[in-house]
């Protein structure tokens, strides 16, 4: 062991002692043909950077050629002992870029490498076990209207990202059905999505008995009502308007409180505005009472209850809730599957709440495949580490 206090550095050389080496592709012994010096980064010791340096023996091989005998402290074409890896990849998954560097001392494109490393190595550690219980949903990336299709798996604990594709067409998500395999795609068990019509042709095509297997999410549906809760109050308020009235004006929130989240200082001044403002009264009771339709028994329960849920919207007389009505009759088939598989979008929901911290975290991404790989290296799931050789 060498110390070199005027760079900070400690130096622990290794001998290699044996007589016969292994080639690194077919395990073949045969004795070296060469020596070749190399160093490698070690965990600091004592504050000092420590490197360990070894003479690697090199093979001629006859079916691989000429190879770099494997060295059990790191792995091929590594400059960094697996310890160290283990350290960064650690540290970069807890902090920015910049800072990891920071505190590991080494230079943005090394860290960089030991992210793309541990991102190849999780990918094909990947093994093709079925994936049952899907989520798909798009996230807007960049300026304008430009998006990503993003596939998580919710099978067990915490989901994980399993696939980004560009775009959010049916050839996006079709991308990621080609991928499985036949008996991956015959596993799947649900798919909770939107009811955008792209990703439901690629799944119907693509997943068998898909009809039964996909859930529109119920946080989409909601989407809808609140939606025609503020038609029905922009409506009413320019009618009111007319008549010198503004009592709609600035009220939008209001209207999208459930009835117990409606804060206590606004309480009186909300009750008042539902007695005056009577359309869209009957149209935020309308949203509020399908809230109750998730806590339905079972199919039949939820069959009888949307039935009158049905008949109370459409006596509301107010075009934008009938065509609500009328949306959700026409996707029935998908939305009552939720009392059969009992699944959401919630967690794709919060794997792009975790992306945009990402995001804010790198103070955006220039580069749309740098993206996307740092989101498998966070959320993917993936076994990241190297595998130490015995």
């Amino acid at each position: 062991m060498t110390l070199r206090r005027e760079v900070g550095e400690i130096e622990i050389e290794v001998t290699c002692a044996e007589k016969l080496w292994a080639c690194p592709e077919c395990g073949q012994r045969m004795h070296a043909h060469g020596w070749e010096q190399r160093r490698w980064r070690h965990l600091d010791s004592c504050q000092f950077k420590t490197f360990v340096v070894a003479s690697v023996p090199r093979v001629r091989c006859e079916g691989h050629g000429t190879q770099r005998v494997r060295v059990p402290w790191a792995e091929v074409r590594s400059r960094f002992t697996m310890r160290f890896e283990r350290l960064a990849i650690d540290v970069l998954k807890e902090c920015s870029g910049k800072a990891a560097c920071a505190l590991l001392r080494i230079r943005w494109d090394e860290a960089d490498g030991i992210k793309q490393r541990a991102i190849e190595r999780g990918l094909r550690r990947r093994t093709e076990r079925p994936v049952r219980r899907l989520c798909i949903d798009e996230k807007a990336v960049g300026w304008g209207h430009r998006y990503v299709t993003i596939v998580s798996c919710a099978d067990g604990g915490s989901a994980r990202v399993l696939a980004m594709e560009d775009d959010r067409e049916e050839r996006s998500l079709s991308r990621f059905w080609r991928r499985l395999t036949k008996e991956q795609r015959a596993g799947v068990e649900t798919v909770a999505m939107d009811m955008w019509e792209a990703y439901r042709n690629s799944t119907l095509r693509y997943v068998p008995e898909a009809e039964g297997k996909i859930v529109y999410d119920n946080f989409h549906l909601a989407r809808y009502l609140n939606r025609a809760v503020d038609e029905v109050r922009r409506r009413e308020h320019f009618q009111m308007h007319l008549v010198g009235k503004d009592t709609l004006k600035g009220t939008r929130q209001f209207w999208l409180y459930g009835v117990e989240n409606v804060p206590r200082k606004w309480a009186s001044r909300f009750r008042e505005l539902r007695q005056a403002a009577t359309q869209t009264a009957r149209a935020w009771k309308v949203k509020e009472l399908f809230r109750s339709f998730w806590r339905c028994r079972d199919e039949t329960d939820a069959l009888s209850f949307f039935r009158d849920w049905c008949r109370e919207a459409m006596a509301t007389r107010l075009e934008p809730v009938k065509a609500v009505v009328l949306l959700f009759k026409k996707h029935w088939t998908n939305i009552v599957t939720y009392f059969r598989h009992h699944l959401s979008n919630a967690p794709a929901e919060g794997i792009n709440r975790r992306i945009q911290q990402l995001i804010q975290k790198a103070c955006g991404y220039r580069n749309r495949e740098r993206f996307k790989r740092d989101v498998l290296f966070h959320l993917g799931g993936l076994d990241l580490y190297p595998e130490f050789v015995q």
